[in-house]
C-alpha cells in the first residue's frame, strides 16, 4: 500500500489492523501522533455526488477505550473493511 511506504518513508510507523477484501474492501485510516492523539477517518458521500474523506471519530482523552471500541465495532461491522493505522506527525498530509 502506498500509503503505508510513503510513511515509513517519512520516518512514521504504518500498519495494517484489519486486512479486508483485496479488490472491494473499503479504506479506513486510524491517524496516531506519538501514538497519542488518535483520529479515524474515513470516505464518505458528499453533497456533490463524490466521496470525501472526514474524520468520523476523534478520541476523547477521558475515554481513550472508547476509541479503540468504535475501531473495533467498525471492523466487525464490515469484514470486508481494510483499517490502516499511521503514527506520524500531521497524518492528514497522508490521506490518499
Amino acid at each position: 500500500m502506498a500509503v503505508i511506504r510513503a510513511v515509513q518513508a517519512a520516518g512514521g510507523f504504518a500498519t495494517v489492523l484489519q486486512r479486508g477484501e483485496p479488490d472491494a474492501g473499503s479504506l479506513v485510516l486510524v491517524l496516531l501522533e506519538n501514538r497519542d492523539i488518535s483520529k479515524f477517518y474515513e470516505r464518505m458521500p458528499s453533497l456533490s455526488g463524490g466521496r470525501e474523506w472526514v474524520c468520523a471519530k476523534q478520541q476523547d482523552p477521558e475515554n481513550p477505550q472508547d476509541f479503540s471500541d468504535y475501531v473495533a465495532r467498525r471492523g466487525r461491522q464490515d469484514p470486508d473493511l481494510w483499517i490502516v493505522e499511521l503514527d506520524i506527525a500531521q497524518g492528514e498530509r497522508f490521506i490518499p
